[in-house]
């Protein structure tokens, strides 16, 4: 008997049929998700599951316009009929995806179920970067404008800062408080809306579209410093949901102030706008130090998790004038320095070379997680 096997079975017992149902789906949906074309035998074959509890699943998520048949799978002997292939499918359903963290502006796609684009619109904000919910209400309503009801999965909303269910905590980027986001804009769209921090979201992009595995630890640098981990393909956040705000860690009590309160945290030290002041009248050599200084700075501060969770791939998105070379190696260094022993496997640091859209894709990636998931 195989592991899912046991899975299934021993919570047979516990769950209901519809629990049952669900987590079926969502044993498949992983296998096929985001690329991988099986077959129904081999989906029996790798989940353990009777023909027909595949076949049932199946053709729901086919009704449902999350999976399509794609072809046939090849068959060396010739003899037999030829098992139709199944993928996900990327031409009925859609997903709203809007990302709240970037500066100066708020951006909005409507994705496939891959999180990749087919319609983008941006809101300008003005110079203090202030967002209003009236704007997000707006720019989704423009884009559902041409979309079925019926076919819209879901809304993500990606924020910079903590994030608890559809409740954004924190979010000194914004200037926000207990703010219901969620509850607001499903109210308002009658759809299911997915709140996500925006270092999780593009971890989850780098997860299935990039070069990661089930296990890293992925840093963004923009107006602040955030961090995402995830273990066993599961995103850690935390008892209080604020895992991964390593920006919002002093390393410098007499540090710069932060609008979080605190003096000399990670992100007043070494997030972009930050170095890009500190190098604004340095020549080419001093900028080269400011950067070289950031990296060796931010694999200090990483050496800890690092060694604590026994993390071999670290993953660095932010704009190439920042994370470049300089960063990239002088942070291997610090790295290799402070965390290599006989025992622990080499951490490598690396920068993301998934390209654009990383946030808005995970936003997207968020919903589909949810919606498979229950």
């Amino acid at each position: 008997m195989s592991s899912f096997d046991k899975t299934t079975t021993a919570g047979a017992a516990k769950a209901s049929p519809s629990d049952i149902r669900r987590t079926n789906r969502s044993l498949i949906f992983k296998l096929l998700f985001p690329s991988q074309h099986r077959s129904r035998a081999d989906l029996g074959r790798l989940t353990g599951l009777s023909r027909v509890a595949v076949s049932d699943v199946v053709s729901d998520m086919l009704d449902e316009g999350l999976v399509s048949e794609i072809g046939y799978a090849a068959n060396p002997t010739g003899k037999g009929k030829r098992g139709a292939l199944l993928g996900i499918d990327t031409s009925r359903l859609k997903i709203i995806s809007i990302d709240l963290s970037q500066s100066q502006l708020i951006q909005g796609a409507v994705t496939d179920l891959l999180g990749v684009p087919q319609e983008c619109m941006e809101i300008a904000l003005g110079p203090d970067n202030h967002v209003e919910a009236d704007a997000i209400v707006q720019l989704v309503d423009q884009l559902r404008t041409d979309l079925d009801v019926n076919d819209v999965l879901g809304i993500g909303i990606v924020v910079a800062g903590v994030v608890q269910g559809g409740m954004v905590t924190e979010s000194t980027m914004l200037g926000w408080h207990d703010v219901n986001l969620g509850a607001l804009i499903e109210r308002q769209f009658n759809v299911p809306v997915v709140i996500v921090n925006d270092a999780i979201a593009a971890m989850l992009t780098e997860r299935f579209f990039g070069q990661a595995g089930h296990d890293f630890i992925f840093t963004t640098f923009g107006q602040g410093v955030g961090t995402a981990t995830l273990i066993h393909d599961t995103p850690i956040v935390g008892d209080h949901h604020a895992a991964g705000e390593i920006g919002h860690i002093s390393i410098d009590l007499d540090g710069p102030e932060c609008p979080c309160g605190k003096r000399g945290c990670l992100e007043t030290m070494i997030s972009v706008n930050a170095l890009r002041e500190r190098m604004r009248h340095q020549d080419a050599r001093g900028r080269a130090n400011v950067i070289r200084g950031a990296g060796s700075l931010f694999a200090s501060a990483m050496a800890m998790p690092v060694g604590l969770l026994d993390i071999a791939d670290v993953c660095v998105a932010g704009p190439p004038d920042i994370i470049n070379n300089t960063f990239l190696e002088a942070a291997q260094q610090r790295f290799d320095a402070v965390t290599g022993s006989t025992f622990h496997v080499r951490t490598v640091i690396r920068r993301c070379q998934v390209g654009g859209n990383l946030t808005l894709r995970g936003g997207a990636i968020s919903v589909i997680h949810s919606y498979i998931n229950g």
